[in-house]
């Protein structure tokens, strides 16, 4: 497929590389100009499973892949022609180690025109697509999956907080971090509680609509008045 892409580029003119994820925030290459650009026909989507980089093989993590379908608000790098060839390879070890991605070039419209760019779309046909999860599997993986570059979760946010500051909004993106957020912070109300019981606090007073008592619990209440004893 490098030769194939190679081919496709041709050599002679600059080189342009389509980043939609990471490569928005750790190109790991020189470039001469860095524009914003959008893609018609395809969208942002973070459903690759990433057993190295953002997981392991017993908690696979995820990373982004380019579906078809929608559109997509990056960024495009141009390489001058003459360090295009290096850049390519360069870029197609750290992208395509296993061939996991199907390299497409994509017509980009950029705010000094169109341009033609390499990017590394997903095929739905892959077994590294994901396919659907649900909001609960998002969490799961957030809250455990880590690989050698770090965790899943701060991939997803890195790129949301770079996509941000170069005024690209993914609504998407945003709300599984949210989710994220969510969990934390029921496992903050877990652990509180837990810490509570630990030290033999009583639960606070539950309120029970319609009883005479406000501060009524799950717990008896002690009389204030006198036992009565059978003698």
């Amino acid at each position: 497929m490098l030769e194939q892409a190679i081919a496709d580029w041709g050599g002679r003119d600059d080189l342009w590389l389509f980043g939609y994820g990471s490569l928005i925030w750790r190109p790991e290459f020189d470039f001469a100009e860095r524009r914003p650009a959008w893609v018609h026909g395809w969208h942002r989507a973070l459903k690759m499973w990433s057993r190295i980089n953002r997981g392991s093989i017993q908690t696979p993590g995820l990373v982004f892949g380019l579906l078809s379908g929608g559109s997509c608000r990056g960024m495009v790098f141009r390489v001058p022609s003459a360090h295009g060839l290096e850049t390519l390879r360069r870029l197609w070890l750290r992208e395509m180690p296993t061939g996991v991605y199907d390299p497409k070039w994509l017509k980009c419209t950029t705010p000094e025109g169109p341009v033609r760019a390499l990017a590394f779309t997903l095929s739905r046909r892959s077994p590294n697509f994901t396919g659907e999860l649900s909001d609960e599997r998002y969490r799961h993986i957030f809250t455990h999956a880590v690989g050698r570059y770090g965790s899943s979760l701060d991939y997803a946010r890195q790129t949301l907080l770079e996509l941000r500051r170069h005024s690209i909004h993914d609504a998407a993106l945003a709300r599984l971090v949210a989710l994220a957020h969510e969990r934390q912070e029921e496992q903050e109300r877990q652990a509180e509680a837990g810490a509570a019981a630990d030290c033999g606090m009583p639960p606070a007073p539950v309120y029970v609509p319609g009883s005479p008592d406000k501060s009524s619990s799950s717990f008896p209440q002690q009389s204030s008045g006198p036992s009565k004893e059978k003698t």
